[in-house]
């Protein structure tokens, strides 16, 4: 995945899709050429978080948002079919190339959700927050998640092999 710096000027739809893939990229790159051993190293006690349940994590969130609220598809969890979220940070699960894969598969159905949509204002049911949100909303909430957990990633990534920034 080609990690491409978002516009400086751009609409908003346009600058949302842009920062989101910039996301999205940074993940990957924090992940780039690490072994399933590499990728399921933990970050320090008491912490059980890998970079590999980092991406698992990022797949059932993409999947959640984009295919379950926003495109209203009845899909079970990648990793749950009980609804368990967590489920997914266990990394024994699958393999690195296993859990890229799944993500990318979610991460395709998110752009093809988000590229249909009439616009930003488009609204969904969220079950977990009990409240309708718009897909404004569900783009943002995104960014953020991925910002927050990618922050993670920085650190998992050098205590894996020193390896910092991107």
């Amino acid at each position: 995945m080609e990690r491409i710096a978002p516009p400086t000027v751009a609409g908003e739809r346009e600058m949302l899709r842009a920062f989101l893939d910039y996301h999205r990229a940074t993940l990957a790159l924090k992940c780039d050429g690490l072994s399933d051993d590499e990728l399921r190293r933990r970050s320090m006690p008491p912490s059980t978080l890998t970079l590999l349940g980092l991406v698992r994590h990022m797949a059932e969130v993409e999947r959640a948002w984009f295919r379950r609220v926003i495109g209203k598809e009845d899909v079970p969890l990648v990793w749950s079919e009980e609804g368990d979220y967590q489920a997914a940070y266990d990394p024994s699960g699958s393999t690195g190339a296993e859990a890229v894969a799944a993500w990318q598969t979610e991460v395709e159905h998110s752009r093809r959700i988000e590229r249909a949509a009439e616009s930003l204002d488009v609204i969904a049911y969220a079950p977990r927050w009990g409240e309708e949100v718009s897909l404004r909303l569900v783009m943002l909430h995104m960014i953020h998640e991925y910002a927050r957990h990618n922050g993670h990633a920085d650190f998992l990534r050098e205590g894996v092999d020193g390896t910092v920034g991107v």
